[in-house]
């Protein structure tokens, strides 16, 4: 077994910058104490598998062997030895990032050589990660006890989370604020766990209450509301990086994906232990998949974004898999362990202790997942739809043989007189590049082209024209039907929202090849500019085109060349009947189901009897009876929750060298992570272990309890939506270029509390929210802000603003316009085209249909959204674990004059006339209780007077919704 060789083996031994010199010259040099740190510091991060520039590596011997860079017992004539020496007066070539080697150095590498250069054949010679197994956060959790003192403040001496804030802030001799007026506090706790304000009915309710446990009711009663898990859902959706399109250049709408986002806000409402619902998300198809409503969970997995525009190339194939597997890896790694883990796909990750092996035992547990439906049902919803079936199929299954066998036995008899209808097809089959008809001279107003079979499938009468060109009888032939000339082209196109005619039958009298009129009938009609004699059509789908067998080109195979004078009655001038059959001999055996061959498709039409043609006629009318009594027993419904695949979880799998699937390394199987073997129960498991134990099993390592990473990261998270910010303020990452804790004793208290307490989050908001910690003042002082401008101590409350949808809700919750509505399809902001790539508008107007909670909104991946993008909703392409707070112009601009914020004015205008009638005193004191949860002051109450008086009550509604009041949270 090979030995990883880590630097920090070698500090132990000696030290970092310098190889340790040797205290006795007859002492041979060691190759692990001596010359191992040497490549690893100086070499190895350009020279190693995956990254070996000058296609060298120095993580064994073997590579520089080879290469003869080191010949064992000749330093002089090995070439390491020239390109790290220094050369009359110039640098030395190697290395050529960093400092070079010491004298001494060279000297080490010059004897170990001299002496054989031995390097034993179980090292590996690693770059070292600047963090390593000792990193805080993957040692175990801290039993730790909270820093009680005498000193603290009565009110502060209750909540453990209250002593390690006062015991920080004591520190740098900050006091914290007093606490919040209860206004503010009502405000602050609803936004915090409901996303919705308070309406004035509970403000005053609260504000009025003497009972001292007032506070601690107000807690419990919005943990019970069913907003809460709208609200801390949409936290957790932005995790998980949940978005309802796939992303990538097509972009297609996902509409199967919205039963994971009901999962996740109707698991957040029950308070399912979080450690189970991490497992849901990675296995819950495995140990629940009898329950839909826990096999949801793994649309997690699925629920980013993917690549399905596909490839032809085999290794652009494994490539994107490559790739989309990777997305499962780092979303996995980030959401529940905060680690970096696509770092490591390359080449050892350079900051944290993960190496290319823990990365590719995490794609081994993830190969056999594939983004796509997979139908969800209880296995008796199963059975009943089965019992139902089981007769249809049965008799459909009879009708269909009996429909293959008349079939063949007509082709039968058709084969045996196969000569006598060859010789009625004597001119070439059609051709895509040009296909050309003669006829006698024939004046005509109007000319069309009819398909009566496709080249493809011959079933079909639909086709694609590049070209259709229809030349007089003239003794200079002209091509009237050109636009150009007069001409104007008809027939039913395919057709796209967001570029009409981009398909339409311009395109076959334009004189351009390139583009084509795709059809949706059989026909195309050219009108002349005035009734011409004519003798000649000439068509095509891919002319000039250096691939014309392409799918793309479909063409006509059979079809006809009709005339008329006045675009009603038509008559036949020549025909393609007569032409051999496109693909004279199937190019491989076809099944029942594939379309006949376009010879077959003939010879059944020639071939048929009158009788045949009834019995036909009867079998596909009670096959049609038997197909739509299937239709009516309802389909189980189809989730996206990905599809397993055996065969992609067979391996071998193996260490991709510089993230190639076309280089592979050393093999590797799924397997616990190596930074937390010390700490955590460690597993290996074998390669042919089915798929769904890899995963079962990687979901139970993960919320082991003594995974440290997992609770500390969870805590973290809860603490970051209280407060703004994280004790940790990169909740993804807690490696080295993470943030570090401002509290790390707290963080490991609450990871332990939140253990102790089921995994289950309610018991932690109760923490926080009851602590004077969260209860205190958001007023400013300059005295602390001197000492923590961004309050990350906590002397204060951090006031916030509130995000997109927060900002969304309680416009409509204002104007009374909110539709509570839970669960079930999303509405749309934008309008959705569809052709190859996808297209997001946004709606100018928003109707009553979209007066839902933005959770659920259906987020498409790159579209914008009105309101929403400019108040900095994320793009769902990545896990977003803190959203941005930008300010711009656009917001102001969007708010004060889009149709949603005019519309919302008008109601919320309507709202105060009946429920304060027309005194405007009540009506400008209800609107600052429904905008702010206050009254107005005397000046606020003169101001709004007079800004009706001078426009009206509508005017001074439109101004509320655009005050920054309005949406803050103190």
């Amino acid at each position: 077994m090979l030995i990883r060789f880590s630097i920090v083996e070698v500090f132990l031994i000696g030290a970092l910058s310098a190889a340790p010199t040797v205290t006795a010259a007859e002492q041979p040099v060691d190759f692990q104490k001596q010359i191992a740190p040497i490549f690893e510091q100086h070499c190895v991060r350009c020279h190693s598998p995956g990254n070996n520039k000058g296609e060298l590596s120095l993580a064994t011997f073997d590579n520089l062997q080879e290469n003869e860079y080191v010949i064992a017992g000749k330093a002089d004539e090995s070439y390491l030895l020239e390109v790290v020496t220094a050369n009359d007066g110039d640098p030395p070539a190697m290395p050529k990032e960093g400092d070079p080697l010491s004298d001494d150095d060279v000297e080490l590498l010059r004897r170990w050589i001299s002496e054989g250069a031995d390097w034993p054949s179980d090292v590996i010679v690693r770059e070292r990660s600047r963090a390593d197994s000792s990193w805080w956060s993957l040692q175990p959790l801290a039993d730790v006890e909270p820093p009680v003192s005498e000193s603290i403040p009565a009110a502060w001496n209750i909540n453990p989370i209250d002593w390690f804030v006062y015991a920080k802030l004591a520190e740098q001799g900050l006091q914290p604020n007093p606490p919040a007026d209860r206004r503010s506090l009502i405000r602050r706790a609803t936004y915090d766990l409901l996303g919705l304000p308070p309406s004035p009915e509970e403000v005053d309710a609260f504000v009025s209450d003497p009972d001292p446990q007032a506070y601690e009711q107000l807690i419990e009663r919005l943990l019970d509301s069913p907003h809460y898990g709208e609200r801390w859902g949409r936290h957790w959706l932005d995790v998980v990086r949940f978005g309802e399109s796939n992303g990538f250049e097509k972009n297609t709408v996902i509409n199967t994906l919205w039963p994971f986002r009901d999962y996740v806000i109707q698991s957040i409402n029950d308070d399912k232990p979080f450690d189970r619902f991490i497992r849901e998300h990675l296995a819950g198809d495995v140990f629940g998949g009898d329950d839909p409503n826990v096999a949801v969970g793994t649309a997690f997995l699925v629920a980013g974004p993917y690549d399905d525009v596909g490839n032809q190339d085999a290794e652009q194939i494994a490539q994107i898999r490559a790739n989309t597997l990777d997305e499962m890896i780092n979303s996995t790694g980030q959401a529940f362990l905060g680690m970096t883990l696509g770092c490591a796909r390359c080449h050892d990750h350079k900051f944290d202790p993960i190496t290319q092996r823990d990365y590719y035992a995490m794609y081994a547990t993830f190969a056999g997942v594939r983004h796509g439906n997979t139908p969800l049902a209880t296995p008796q919803a199963r059975s009943e739809r089965t019992a139902l079936l089981k007769p249809l199929n049965k008799r459909k299954a009879e009708l269909e043989k009996a429909q293959d066998d008349l079939k063949e036995k007509i082709l039968k008899r058709a084969h045996d007189r196969l000569d006598h209808y060859e010789a009625i097809w004597p001119r070439p089959p059609v051709d895509r590049t040009g296909t050309e008809e003669t006829f006698e001279p024939v004046v005509a107003k109007f000319v069309r082209l009819v398909c009566e079979a496709q080249d493809i499938n011959p079933q079909a009468t639909v086709f694609r024209v590049d070209e259709f060109e229809i030349w007089s009888a003239e003794s200079k032939p002209r091509n009237v039907a050109l636009a150009t000339n007069g001409g104007r082209a008809t027939g039913e196109a395919r057709k796209i929202e967001d570029f009409p005619g981009a398909y339409g039958p311009q395109h076959a009298i334009d004189g351009k090849t390139g583009a084509r009129f795709i059809s949706t009938t059989p026909y195309l009609t050219i009108e002349l500019a005035e009734p011409t004699p004519i003798n000649r059509v000439l068509f095509s789908s891919a002319r000039g085109e250096q691939t014309p067998e392409h799918s793309k080109f479909v063409f006509v195979a059979d079809y006809r060349i009709e005339v008329s004078d006045d675009g009603t009655s038509w008559r036949e001038v020549a025909h393609g009947r007569d032409r051999r059959p496109v693909g004279n001999k199937p190019d491989r055996p076809r099944s029942k189901a594939e379309p006949p061959t376009h010879r077959d498709h003939r010879l059944l039409h020639l071939e048929t009897t009158d009788e045949e043609r009834r019995q036909q006629a009867q079998l596909s009318r009670e096959l049609n009876t038997v197909k739509r009594e299937i239709t009516r027993v309802p389909e189980l419904p189809d989730v996206w929750i990905g599809t397993r695949n055996r065969d992609d979880a067979q391996g071998p799998f193996h260490v991709f060298l510089g993230g190639s699937p076309q280089k592979k390394g050393e093999l590797v199987v799924p397997a616990s992570l190596s930074p937390l073997n010390n700490v955590a129960p460690k597993y290996q498991l074998p390669g042919d272990v089915d798929e769904s134990a890899r995963r079962n099993k990687l979901a139970n390592w993960i919320t082991d309890p003594n995974n440290p990473l997992t609770p500390r990261v969870l805590a973290n998270r809860v603490w970051h939506y209280h407060f703004g910010t994280g004790i940790v303020d990169t909740p993804n990452d807690f490696g080295y270029m993470g943030g570090r804790p401002t509290h790390p004793e707290l963080l490991d208290f609450l990871a332990r509390q939140l253990q102790q307490n089921g995994w289950r989050l309610k018991a932690m908001h109760r923490l926080i929210m009851t602590s004077q910690t969260y209860r205190q003042s958001s007023k400013f002082r300059d005295g602390a802000a001197a000492v923590d401008g961004d309050s990350r101590l906590l002397w204060r409350y951090p006031p916030r603003r509130l995000s997109a949808e927060e900002i969304r809700d309680t416009i409509l919750s204002i104007a009374g316009k909110l539709d509570q509505t839970m669960g079930g399809p999303g509405f749309r902001l934008y309008h959705f085209m569809q052709d190859n790539v996808c297209t997001y508008v946004p709606l100018d107007k928003h109707g009553p249909e979209t007066y839902r909670r933005a959770v659920y909104h259906q987020n498409a991946r790159a579209s914008v959204v009105d309101l929403m993008t400019e108040f900095d909703q994320p793009d769902c392409a990545f896990s977003t674990p803190h959203r941005a707070q930008t300010t711009s112009p656009l917001q102001a601009l969007t708010m004060l004059n889009h149709s949603f914020t005019l519309d919302m004015a008008r109601d919320l205008a309507e709202r105060l006339q009946r429920e304060a009638g027309k005194n405007r005193r009540r009506q400008i004191a209800r609107a600052y209780e429904l905008c702010y949860s206050r009254k107005p002051t005397a000046d606020e109450i003169s101001a709004c007077r007079q800004l009706i008086r001078e426009h009206n009550l509508v005017a001074l509604c439109r101004v509320l919704l655009n005050t920054s009041e309005l949406i803050y949270v103190q």
